[in-house]
């Protein structure tokens, strides 16, 4: 008890660090410091967010397990001790395993995806959009569930997300940074309820 309150009362210093989210009890909620500013996760995924991330995972694990680690939220992605974010698909190079901890993720993955929801766009489109740059996550994509559109950013030579495609319908989703990814984007959407 007497802990659980030293944690909250840690959490209403500034910045938070991964230091004390780590030390926080766990209340049943998700929870991302940004920028040293703690921020819930609510409400949880819908069935159609949770869908499309296990359909992009297997997509990603199908053409790219060989090469890559590959893994789903929540996992704590530790890039900096102010920002721990959990993204909802991760890739990382299997040469850089050394980065998957007991803690999580620390350091910027090669590929960070965010499946919007109503509760998240702002965030992800901003926010995380943001931080993944300042980090140098060098592929990031959005996935859209209401546009069914998976938008892709690569870090251009100043450090600096260009949107490079926007796919749609049955376009075939490819990376020059991540060769072996190779699926159709409508393969994201097949069990989206309506």
């Amino acid at each position: 008890m007497e802990k659980d309150k030293r944690a909250a009362d840690k959490v209403k210093e500034q910045p938070v660090t991964y230091e004390i989210y780590a030390e926080m009890p766990d209340d049943g909620n998700r929870y991302e410091v940004i920028d040293g500013v703690l921020e819930l996760m609510s409400p949880s995924p819908t069935a159609s967010h949770q869908s499309i991330a296990v359909d992009l995972c297997f997509e990603l694990k199908q053409s790219c397990r060989s090469d890559y680690l590959i893994y789903v939220a929540p996992l704590d992605v530790i890039l900096s001790d102010t920002n721990v974010v959990q993204p909802d698909a991760i890739m990382i190079h299997r040469n850089r395993k050394h980065i998957v901890t007991s803690r999580g993720i620390e350091g910027p993955p090669d590929l960070a995806v965010e499946v919007l929801s109503p509760s998240s766009r702002k965030r992800d489109r901003l926010k995380k959009r943001a931080v993944y740059e300042k980090h140098g996550v060098p592929e990031y994509w959005i996935v859209d569930p209401e546009a069914r559109t998976l938008e892709q950013f690569h870090l251009d030579e100043n450090g600096k997300y260009e949107l490079i495609q926007l796919y749609e319908n049955d376009e075939q989703v490819v990376s020059s940074k991540l060769p072996c990814v190779s699926f159709a984007v409508s393969q994201l959407f097949g069990d989206v309820l309506q």
